[in-house]
């Protein structure tokens, strides 16, 4: 018990490193270190090739059974007559959360709720069948995806009942295929854990060999705001709020908010927002999370840095009323539909009208972003013209030679003596 109750304590990615020594088939849907060894001892960089691998190694094993009350006829557990006063689970206001401004339990936890939402979600077969991820809506009022990753994350749902429910409703019928599709979705899972395992200072800029080193600013002011829903970009805001009061977003929204804060507008270092989805995200994973991020600001994996989401135009394509918008920031709900995205732009009389003075109620634009997006592409240019002509696709320089991972003691280590 000692050993779990300072386990809690040791950071998100120490607590990786010790899960990537060990079979990661208990979380994963293979095996990474036999993918990484399909790949000459190199984790694939790009999806395709992990696809490629995947298809050579076999669909994942099927989940084992639950077990049953004849398995656990057998199991005791002592406790202490102090047990519960020892590890008990702590109150939230305990933890500092007032339970009084608590909004409503939008995702429930547990095993029974995550296999009672995928029950639901099963059900509807013709859309899981036709499901697309780039065809959803990052800023519907209700999710336009299954929102199972909370429950994958903490365990609640395995990677593995979740890919074999999908096989069977696919069973017989037309579908749609990876990446797009439902289990393409849970091998973009498989991409990142595999790399995050592979790569060294996965989390990082520094020290990580295939992330393209750049010159991000430090400026605390642009990411106060964008962190607390205040950068003047409606849209943008609105998002961070839905992150802050729910604990989940839309992926294409977070693609919109990481683009915004990194190439796209601030210019500030991925590993900053990484920081605040961690804390902030019910489905945060450390080999997740930092993967996003260095896909995002075109650090790694993708590199067409010059496609720029615009924090007004992008959300118009699925909401051009502005609903998201009016939900998560009610103080511009009264704004009519053609200035609800650049509430800036309507006449002093509109705003009079709308109950929301920008500049006094509601901010102005940090940034002119038609202006900054320019002037990052081409900063963004630079910090690729510094990279190798011909940047090696593994992390390692010996082909087929896996890094050496520090053993679990040395990583505890090493963390006892950092404190």
């Amino acid at each position: 018990m000692f050993f779990l109750t300072q386990f809690l304590f040791l950071d998100a990615q120490i607590l990786w490193n010790i899960f990537s020594l060990t079979d990661s088939n208990i979380y994963c849907l293979l095996c990474l270190h036999r993918i990484i060894e399909e790949n000459s001892g190199k984790p694939p960089l790009t999806y395709n090739r992990l696809q490629a691998i995947v298809r050579t190694l076999g669909p994942p094993k099927r989940p084992i059974c639950a077990p049953t009350m004849e398995h656990m006829k057998d199991v005791k557990t002592p406790l202490s007559e102090t047990h519960e006063k020892e590890y008990r689970i702590p109150t939230l206001n305990e933890l500092g959360q007032d339970e009084t401004v608590l909004g409503v339990e939008l995702f429930p936890g547990g095993e029974k709720e995550a296999l009672r939402r995928l029950d639901e979600h099963m059900k509807k077969t013709g859309w899981v069948c036709s499901f697309e991820k780039p065809q959803t809506s990052p800023n519907s009022l209700s999710p336009s995806t299954t929102v199972l990753s909370p429950y994958v994350t903490f365990g609640c749902l395995s990677a593995r009942t979740f890919w074999w429910r999908l096989t069977e409703v696919y069973q017989g019928k037309k579908h749609s295929d990876p990446p797009v599709s439902l289990h393409g979705q849970l091998l973009w899972r498989e991409f990142f854990y595999t790399a995050s395992v592979g790569i060294p200072n996965f989390n990082k800029m520094e020290g990580n060999p295939v992330c393209t080193q750049v010159d991000w600013d430090t400026n605390p002011e642009y990411l106060a705001a964008w962190r607390e829903a205040q950068t003047g970009f409606p849209f943008i805001d609105a998002i961070m709020t839905q992150l802050r009061q729910e604990g989940w977003i839309h992926h294409l929204a977070r693609h919109a908010v990481a683009c915004f804060l990194t190439r796209g507008d601030l210019w500030i270092n991925w590993e900053e927002g990484q920081k605040v989805f961690e804390e902030l995200l019910l489905d945060g994973d450390w080999a997740l999370n930092a993967g996003n991020w260095q896909w995002l600001s075109a650090s790694t994996f993708f590199h067409q840095f010059f496609r720029v989401y615009s924090p007004v135009a992008f959300g118009k394509k699925t909401d051009k009323n502005g609903d998201y918008i009016k939900k998560y920031l009610p103080i511009l709900k009264k704004f009519p539909a053609q200035y609800i995205y650049e509430p800036w732009k309507a006449p002093r009389s509109i705003q009079q009208a709308a109950g929301c003075i920008v500049g006094k109620d509601y901010p102005h634009p940090i940034v002119q972003h038609e202006v900054i997006s320019k002037k990052n592409i081409q900063r963004m240019k630079l910090a690729y013209a510094k990279r190798s002509k011909d940047p090696a696709e593994s992390p390692s320089k010996k082909q087929g030679v896996k890094r050496k991972v520090s053993s679990v003691v040395d990583m505890l280590k090493k963390k006892s003596k950092t404190k």
